[in-house]
């Protein structure tokens, strides 16, 4: 009889890609990393569009610090939670559903965290002008 092998595992529900392995820990990395990314982006790009409507007021200023300081907790959250795997868990299908709930709550977080502070601190400084 021959001797098959077969490598193949599942990459998301229904996909399945030969040599290629699962690894949750990789894949939130990934999405950590991206999620920065794009968060940085829109952090600029929307307090700085905060500052030229209201460059006498502190409160942009303020803004981008609590952005910092709100994100770099929340990612070392998500990172140390998949972190926290061992080998045969982190190549665990079963873990697909934790996985897309908290790779949704990281790229809300990266994109809806600029757009909320950003309008509560220019909702604050319409109020105190």
């Amino acid at each position: 009889m021959n001797d098959v092998r077969h490598c193949s595992v599942t990459l998301s529900p229904g996909k399945t890609s030969p040599g290629k392995t699962l690894d949750w820990r990789r894949r939130m990395s990934d999405n950590i990393a991206y999620a920065l990314l794009v968060y940085t982006a829109l952090q600029i790009f929307v307090t700085i569009a905060a500052l030229k409507t209201h460059s006498e007021s502190l409160l942009p200023y303020l803004a981008l610090i609590i952005l910092v300081v709100a994100i770099i907790p929340s990612c070392r959250g998500f990172e140390s939670r998949w972190n926290r795997l061992n080998d045969a868990e982190a190549h665990d299908p079963a873990l697909a559903p934790a996985y897309r709930r908290d790779r949704l709550a990281l790229w809300l977080l990266a994109i809806g965290l600029p757009f909320a502070l950003t309008a509560v601190f220019k909702g604050l400084s319409l109020a105190f002008a």
